[in-house]
């Protein structure tokens, strides 16, 4: 069997496309509406996490009967975001050039699939894509490393031969988790010291600056290694 090419693990919320605050006020609506005192800056910090979890860190003392109210309360609120949703700068630029080096671009997310589809809509670069995963795929969410282990095995790539791009440190800790390490970028507005403390490996801007420093990045060097190895057979 041919060794599969190396593997690029993007989140999308956040990390692709301008969406974590859309999150944050569509949870601080849901919240207000049930009668839950949460701040958006605790919500934003919770942002990345699957709702399951999200909701335990937030509101432990909840009636949980009530969850699938607050998770439609959400989706609700979020839907009316979508109009305004756009890819982070650079976002589309970094995949099509991953693409173009070899690398498999694997959307490792656990975004619903109403949502997922809007996302994938905005960003435009359905021909890049080698695999996507979705809330459906796993039962456990960031930072669990199910959702990354899914999106590793369905890119055949080995853990040495992969690399995940993310914005917080759940993704950070879901990488770890299953054994590779994981880029990220500020544009999902958590902290460069949060994300190096969560054990971040290099931390960007955003997209379009880890394109711009692409040749000296983790990510880029993954690339590399995989085409000089593929230039010697």
């Amino acid at each position: 069997m041919a060794e599969s090419a190396p593997a690029v693990l993007f989140d999308l919320d956040g990390t692709l496309v301008d969406t974590n605050y859309a999150h944050a006020l569509a949870w601080f609506r849901a919240f207000r509406q049930e009668g839950h005192p949460v701040t958006t800056a605790a919500i934003h910090r919770h942002i990345g996490m699957g709702s399951d979890r999200l909701l335990d860190a937030l509101v432990p003392g909840r009636d949980r009967h009530r969850d699938d109210v607050l998770t439609a309360a959400h989706s609700e609120h979020y839907a009316g975001f979508v109009g305004l949703i756009q890819p982070l700068p650079g976002a589309r630029e970094l995949v099509r050039e991953v693409a173009r080096r070899g690398g498999q671009v694997v959307l490792a997310t656990s975004a619903p699939a109403d949502e997922l589809r809007a996302l994938r809509d905005v960003l435009d670069v359905e021909d890049c894509l080698s695999t996507v995963t979705s809330s459906a795929d796993a039962e456990t969410s960031k930072p669990a490393p199910d959702i990354v282990q899914i999106a590793l095995e369905r890119s055949g790539a080995v853990p040495a031969d992969a690399v995940m791009v993310g914005d917080t440190r759940w993704d950070v800790l879901a990488a770890a988790r299953a054994g590779i390490p994981c880029v990220t970028v500020l544009s999902g507005g958590i902290g460069r010291d949060e994300l190096c403390e969560a054990g971040a490996v290099a931390v960007y801007q955003g997209p379009g600056d880890l394109l711009a420093h692409l040749d000296d990045s983790p990510v880029g060097r993954l690339l590399g290694r995989a085409g000089s190895a593929a230039s010697l057979a």
